[in-house]
């Protein structure tokens, strides 16, 4: 194996290139899994060709060209603004460098949406297929499906932040420390805080503070090792000693998407200088801003239709938006 380093027309491709094996397997006890509550997992993806030095360095390399690279250096902390990392502590050198000697390069990176990728795509649904069954079960409408590939320096952080969708996070290389606060914790995130992010992917609203690393789950991350993040769980993770390499497959579903629209919405009532209840708090409420939110939508896509402009972007598509990168 390459230190640092697929589905069926999916997986006859994986075939085409090498890689037969069945990769899709994420272990996930699913007697405990519940949509909304963090959880461990493990996987079996450290070997997998694709997640391989040269295989990632050639894909930070496609990807570049695309601006679906994020990067910055060591010197970011828990604290520094996520949303801001990259202005505020650049990492200046390539993909190829930056990858080429991960051990010394102090850096962060990110391969953004790497289903824009056509081998990376067949990665993303191999895996992603085969838990999608058991989540439709308690968690309908899988979409927007995407994936991202963190590779970091030692003792390197990524941020308190936040995403918008459901995660599964999965060591592949290295050792790292990962600290997620439960989605209902508002003394990590408030509700304010989620209704600016879904409305505007702001994230100014969420604060660090050392004194939350005592409410969090910490998962001190082997590879093989992994988790669950249910949307909007805030989340920290510390690199280790070594460079390490991180994948993450998210995804929508109906709930993830209800759970959006309601905290637009309840942005847009602060807006008018009135407090909303917790979004769940008042079926009434919700039920109410649904409908009148959902209506709006639809006005402004036959708007667009109408007037020969792009309707606005879906959130019910198949994969997540990603430039299309020849592999």
């Amino acid at each position: 194996m390459e230190m640092f380093g697929a589905a069926s027309g999916s997986r006859d491709r994986l075939q085409g290139a090498g890689m037969a094996q069945d990769w899709s397997g994420i272990e996930v006890d699913w007697s405990a899994f519940a949509p909304w509550q963090v959880q461990p997992v493990r996987h079996r993806l450290m070997a997998h060709p694709l997640l391989q030095r040269d295989a990632l360095i050639a894909l930070g390399k496609r990807l570049e060209q695309r601006h679906s690279v994020r990067t910055h250096s060591n010197q970011v902390t828990a604290g520094t603004p996520f949303n801001d990392a990259p202005g505020l502590h650049p990492n200046r050198a390539g993909a190829a460098a930056t990858l080429g000697d991960l051990a010394h390069a102090e850096a962060w990176m990110s391969l953004l949406n790497v289903q824009g990728d056509r081998l990376y795509r067949t990665l993303v649904d191999a895996v992603l297929d085969g838990v999608a069954p058991r989540i439709a079960q308690r968690d309908p409408g899988m979409g927007y499906r995407a994936g991202w590939i963190f590779l970091t320096s030692p003792h390197t952080v990524t941020p308190f932040h936040y995403d918008k969708e459901h995660n599964f996070i999965l060591q592949v290389q290295g050792r790292k420390t990962l600290y997620v606060w439960d989605k209902q914790d508002t003394e990590a995130a408030s509700e304010a805080s989620r209704d600016l992010f879904h409305a505007t992917h702001s994230r100014d609203r969420l604060q660090w503070r050392e004194s939350l690393r005592e409410r969090a789950h910490v998962f001190h991350l082997e590879p093989g090792m992994g988790a669950y993040m249910p949307s909007t769980s805030p989340h920290l993770v510390e690199n280790g000693d070594e460079p390490s390499v991180t994948i993450s497959f998210t995804y929508y579903t109906d709930a993830t998407r209800r759970d959006a629209l309601l905290h637009r919405a309840h942005e847009r009532v602060r807006g008018w200088g009135v407090e909303p209840p917790p979004v769940g708090r008042n079926a009434v409420l919700d039920a109410a801003l649904l409908a009148g939110f959902r209506a709006a939508g639809v006005l402004r896509h036959w708007q667009a239709r109408l007037g020969g402009g792009l309707p606005p972007r879906s959130d019910r598509v198949a994969y997540a938006p990603a430039p299309r990168v020849p592999s």
